[in-house]
């Protein structure tokens, strides 16, 4: 099944979502935080208790040829290993260079 994803600009609402999430039952262990920044994925990350998406989730093999590309590839690529299409991945990638954060609950 296809991860849910949700957006955010405000990384309060996100956790505060992620929060909700937890209370309705979902094991935080299935919910991803990303941006196209690095530091602020780590932070909100962090403040939400959720998780980036590691090598665990792509591979080591997708995380070794990330250390090359440019970000919105790296995104991309890291979407599309969560199971989102091209297309789907370019759609997400232009909302994280617009800003956002997005939440992604991998059900």
């Amino acid at each position: 099944m296809k991860p849910t994803v949700k957006e955010f600009y405000n990384d309060k609402e996100l956790i505060s979502e992620v929060e909700m999430l937890a209370s309705k039952g979902i094991d935080k262990k299935n919910l991803y935080v990303l941006s196209h920044d690095d530091d602020r994925t780590e932070r909100v990350a962090d403040n939400a208790d959720a998780n980036e998406i590691g090598i665990k989730e792509v591979g080591i093999d997708t995380v070794v040829g990330n250390v090359f590309m440019k970000k919105g590839d790296e995104l991309r690529t890291q979407m599309q290993e969560f199971g989102f299409t091209q297309h789907e991945a370019e759609l997400y990638e232009d909302k994280l260079d617009d800003g956002k954060i997005l939440l992604i609950v991998n059900n």
